[in-house]
């Protein structure tokens, strides 16, 4: 068998674990998301505006960890940094369980920070299929792994509705208890993982300054794509559970819309790499966020399930786009010694938003209404759709002018 032959079943083994590895994690992300505002919300007293906090600290525990994350793993390698994050989703479970047990808020809220800072490492399962891929596979290679997420779509939420009660009368414990078992799973998946680790001439150069890379039209777009896509997605299904408790709808409609929403998340990606590789990467951003703009219209014409439901469809779909498109278009602006500054840097402040989205949702739910929340999110999409098309015009005179 050639070597080409042999990089790209790696490759694609690779894809297929990691993939494998994305389902679980999301499934995680979808019970926790499905799960911890309402157990927040059940073990707060009279004043419940706080009910999301513990999902800002998973945002905020991504946030702190995406930079040292990113760097450790140019230090030990993709397997050794992918096992640290699943111990950590191990950690977060056995505590929220116990949390949820003595009826601790700040336990629960301990819990959260820990699974953010798991996930932090999970959410470089995308660049990591990159690692050694060629360039025309990148973006199907960052669409295959978050297909993954499909099947945590599917079954996250489905488990969740049957983990809630699973130590009754204790509710929501169980859920923990599965968290802790999935980020188990993953912690045997990695350890087959084989993803070549950065040469020590290559961890020695370092390539360009931040600074430099940075301020590249690219860079740029990609870190406007998906940290306002992202931003605008958490913002919205961090609020629906609450949205929805507040409009009489119980916990099996919930985790019913948000199950909705996490398929119409990771469905598409079985397509996006090849619809980029057809029609642009910044037409299918604008595309992303056009659609996103969708959900926000969608909820502030009503308050049925249906409406509900369709919206976070919508705004999963349209997360999508922009999130793989912006990922996509950050591979083109670094060489292998600079990607673990490059992604830092880009997951640091996308994580940065959802963590400050996550935070503001519960506030301005209880505090300003469901219609303020969708309403937040329209000049967000706005932006998303002018920085793409700046680039397209960008992209156009720079290829003008090489043609003279």
């Amino acid at each position: 068998m050639s070597i080409a032959a042999t990089d790209d079943s790696r490759q694609r083994r690779n894809v297929f674990l990691l993939a494998m590895c994305q389902a679980l994690f999301m499934s995680i992300q979808a019970m926790s998301t499905a799960t911890t505002p309402l157990a927040g919300y059940a073990l707060l007293g009279t004043d419940k505006s706080l009910a999301t906090l513990p999902l800002f600290l998973m945002h905020a525990g991504i946030m702190v960890t995406t930079i040292p994350a990113s760097l450790l793993m140019s230090r030990i390698g993709r397997r050794g940094g992918f096992s640290i994050g699943a111990i950590l989703g191990i950690a977060s479970g056995l505590v929220s369980t116990y949390a949820i047990y003595s009826r601790s808020f700040p336990l629960l809220s301990v819990g959260a920070f820990l699974q953010g800072s798991a996930a932090a490492f999970a959410w470089y399962y995308r660049f990591a299929a990159t690692d050694s891929a060629a360039p025309a596979f990148r973006a199907k290679a960052i669409s295959l792994v978050m297909a993954g997420g499909v099947l945590a779509g599917l079954f996250g939420p489905e488990v969740a509705k049957w983990a809630v009660n699973w130590l009754s009368p204790v509710t929501f414990a169980g859920v923990y208890v599965v968290v802790a078992m999935f980020s188990l799973v993953v912690l045997m998946i990695v350890q087959a993982l084989s993803i070549p680790r950065l040469t020590t001439a290559e961890r020695g150069s370092g390539g360009r300054p931040l600074s430099v890379i940075a301020r590249q039209p690219r860079f740029v777009v990609a870190l406007i794509s998906s940290m306002f896509g992202y931003g605008v997605m958490t913002l919205v299904m961090s609020a629906t559970p609450l949205a929805m408790l507040d409009c009489g709808f119980r916990f099996n409609d919930s985790a019913t819309v948000i199950q909705a929403h996490i398929v119409a998340m990771f469905l598409p990606a079985f397509f996006t790499g090849a619809l980029i590789n057809r029609f642009g990467v910044l037409n299918i951003i604008i595309a992303g966020a056009v659609i996103q703009t969708g959900c926000a219209i969608i909820n502030l014409a009503g308050i049925g399930f249906m409406n509900f439901l369709i919206a976070n469809i919508l705004v999963g779909l349209g997360w999508n786009f922009t999130y793989v498109g912006g990922s996509t278009l950050l591979t083109s602006t670094y060489e292998p010694a600079e990607r673990a500054k490059t992604q830092a840097a880009h997951d640091f402040t996308v994580y940065a938003t959802t963590a400050t989205a996550a935070a503001v949702a519960g506030l301005l739910q209880q505090r300003a209404g469901w219609q303020l929340v969708n309403i937040a999110t329209i000049p967000l999409m706005v932006m998303v759709c002018t920085a793409a098309v700046w680039l397209a015009l960008h992209l156009k005179q720079e290829a003008r002018r090489a043609a003279q």
